[in-house]
């Protein structure tokens, strides 16, 4: 048995043992999918500045180019689908084997695998709808970008008249209260804690593996790179996550 084939076993073991097991997931297990990670060299914010919140709410030009570059990267993102890591995380939730699945992904991917969105943390919330600022209510973004196609007018809510934005968090945007609390609450209780495709550089979503580990759990990290956490998990495997997890969990 090989040195991979081991970790994947451990792994295999560890979950089978566990009654309560939560996974963390990052970019990582998207860039499987075709989606390009913003943060890494060459990535989407090596292209476009990042836009921040504030400058968003101050100008309606910036809401104008905001837009622009949503609907010009949503081709990259639409094509995309999930891919065996995703895959094998919906098996394993769906067997009860993982009973949360906190990811920093705006795909939806984890829901289009088949896990039901009450099982998902979303912490820097969702690309594939919009929300009103003022009275959040839903908006799909076809009809927005119907609509932006004819004038390239941001859009103001029917409702309201507030501005609408992706339901994702900015920088400089504070964090959704109930998710955080929800990831915190999770990380707390577990008893395995499996971080998949994260850097784990980015808080306040990267203290989540270190709180699991104070509170007794074991850690283990998935990522095709080193990260800062490594000394402080108790299995780390580096490799492909698709492979990897496809193996643990049985998908091929």
């Amino acid at each position: 048995m090989s040195s991979e084939e081991k970790e994947q076993q451990r792994l295999r073991e560890w979950i089978e043992e566990s009654r309560d097991t939560v996974i963390f997931t990052g970019a990582g297990i998207s860039t499987e999918s075709g989606i390009p990670d913003f943060r890494s060299p060459g990535g989407l914010w090596a292209k476009y500045q990042p836009i921040e919140f504030s400058e968003f709410m101050a100008s309606e030009e910036t809401r104008r180019e905001a837009w622009r570059r949503k609907f010009a990267l949503d081709e990259t993102f639409f094509q995309a689908r999930p891919n065996r890591g995703h895959r094998a995380i919906a098996k394993l939730v769906n067997q009860g084997r993982v009973a949360v699945v906190i990811t920093q992904n705006i795909d939806n991917l984890h829901q289009e695998s088949g896990i039901d969105e009450d099982t998902i943390i979303e912490l820097h919330g969702n690309g594939t709808y919009a929300r009103c600022l003022s009275c959040d209510k839903r908006y799909e973004l076809q009809e927005i970008r119907d609509s932006f196609a004819i004038d390239q007018k941001p859009p103001y809510c029917s409702e309201c008249k507030g501005i609408i934005k992706t339901a994702v968090i900015s920088f400089g945007q504070a964090m959704p209260v109930e998710a955080m609390r929800r990831a915190e609450e999770a990380s707390s209780g577990c008893e395995l804690f499996i971080a998949v495709g994260s850097s784990l550089t980015v808080y306040p979503a990267a203290g989540f593996p270190l709180l699991a580990k104070r509170r007794g759990a074991r850690l283990v990290i998935v990522n095709r790179d080193p990260t800062q956490m490594d000394s402080f998990a108790d299995l780390v495997i580096h490799s492909e996550i698709g492979p990897t997890l496809g193996a643990v969990a049985g998908v091929g």
